[in-house]
């Protein structure tokens, strides 16, 4: 039974691959790729790569049985599918950050620019704070540096390119990570090829500790 998986392609995809091979998958078309998007010369998977938020969308529409993409996007998009496994790759962190002036217990109402705007009102509301977002598709570092917003949220991994724009970390809001998210309505149809593949990834996980 052929099982159709959407991997987010660009970073997410070169750290997930090594995996995927570790657990008995033949990646080599995806790894020499050139343009290509569409890998179906596999029996048992058929892959697509497709941007993070689509893969949820390719998801959610039924047209894949498995997305592989960062838990940053489940969030943010409430993901409503079984998230069944972190693979434990792609490890970053969700931060506030801003000039080195900015003062985190200031009373007037900040204004915070990201590209996340649901995990950011979720944590400001948990500290109890009322903020304004604003979203912000492209670098949100420049937000802060000429005045549009008072801070950010962002991903990071490393903070370099906070660091090069002169900016500092506040807070520290929660981990992301990859995950293996399984449409509701394929894990009733194809429960024990979905179940073997995961089985597959967890011995790959644990030869790799």
């Amino acid at each position: 039974m052929t099982l159709k998986i959407a991997l987010t392609k660009g970073r997410t995809e070169k750290q997930v691959l090594p995996l995927l091979q570790a657990a008995g998958i033949n990646c080599d078309p995806i790894v020499n790729k050139g343009r290509q998007l569409i890998f179906n010369d596999d029996p048992d998977y058929h892959f697509i790569l497709a941007k993070g938020p689509d893969v949820l969308t390719y998801l959610n529409r039924g047209a894949m049985d498995i997305g592989i993409v960062g838990s940053d996007i489940l969030v943010e998009q409430q993901n409503p599918q079984y998230d069944m496994l972190d693979l434990n790759t792609g490890r970053c962190r969700f931060v506030l950050a801003s000039t080195p002036d900015f003062d985190p217990s200031q009373t007037k109402r900040k204004i915070i620019a990201t590209k996340y705007p649901l995990i950011t009102q979720t944590y400001f509301e948990q500290i109890g704070e009322d903020v304004e977002i604003i979203k912000i598709e492209g670098s949100v570092e420049l937000a802060p540096l000429v005045g549009l917003a008072d801070a950010i949220v962002d991903i990071v991994e490393t903070g370099t390119t906070l660091r090069e724009n002169n900016l500092k970390v506040y807070a520290e809001l929660q981990a992301v990570s990859t995950h293996l998210v399984v449409n509701r309505l394929a894990l009733k149809q194809k429960r024990a090829a979905i179940y073997q593949l995961i089985a597959q990834l967890q011995k790959a996980q644990k030869s790799e500790v």
